[in-house]
């Protein structure tokens, strides 16, 4: 038996925060639009769910479309839902969080994107709807995660040195850390392996490269272990 109910219905969309790092700062992708409302501006890269697609699956279209962007690590973030978020017409937008390394996306504009790019997450342009309210929750949640979660490792190149890890961790919470407290914590848990790299072209003396052992933490993640910094 079937039941159909009359009433007036919220579209539903999906936006992606997309996050990047280089050796200097944190940095978000944006795309800018190409049509009405808010033509010219940057936004996220988002869009309208499709009616056959579930909202995972919406949240890879659009980057891919949008940016050129695939394969990356992706997590759902939060829903907002203003009623004067969108003047088009009530649309209720669930927010991804996203992590990717940026030497592996050669990042391209589709669709109704005429421009994309990266921006320093502390210098961004105005953003077109609630997107400068999205990036900040993604920010926190980011911050949040770091801590307890190796989430971070999804910036790095897969040979990172020390130091390269710790600025990461830095640069996401906005505080310096100390040097011989971070590294102990860090091989304590002993899920970073030794390579047999080292750091190529540097002026200073090269550093050993290490690699994060996902599958061994995978699996002490199963039997309880706690990931802290």
């Amino acid at each position: 038996m079937s039941f159909t109910y009359e009433y007036p219905r919220a579209a539903v969309a999906v936006d992606c925060v997309v996050f990047g790092l280089d050796e200097v700062d944190l940095k978000v992708l944006l795309i800018q639009r190409r049509l009405q409302p808010f033509q010219h501006a940057w936004a996220l890269p988002g869009g309208f769910v499709h009616v056959d697609e579930t909202l995972d699956v919406a949240a890879r279209r659009e980057l891919a479309e949008e940016a050129g962007v695939t394969d990356i690590y992706l997590e759902q973030l939060y829903t907002f839902g203003a009623l004067d978020r969108d003047p088009r017409e009530r649309v209720v937008t669930v927010a991804y969080f996203a992590l990717a390394k940026l030497s592996d996306h050669r990042i391209r504009a589709a669709t109704d994107a005429m421009g994309v790019g990266w921006f320093s997450l502390d210098e961004l342009p105005k953003l077109a709807f609630d997107h400068a309210e999205v990036v900040d929750t993604a920010r926190d949640r980011l911050r949040g995660k770091v801590r307890y979660a190796p989430v971070g490792f999804e910036l790095l190149p897969p040979r990172f040195s020390l130091t390269q890890l710790q600025r990461l961790y830095e640069i996401i919470l906005g505080t310096d850390l100390d040097k011989r407290n971070f590294r102990k914590k860090i091989l304590a848990m002993d899920l970073i392996v030794e390579t047999d790299e080292v750091e190529q072209n540097v002026r200073h003396r090269a550093a050993r490269l290490y690699r994060f052992d996902r599958r061994k933490y995978d699996r002490l993640a199963k039997h309880g272990f706690s990931f802290a910094i």
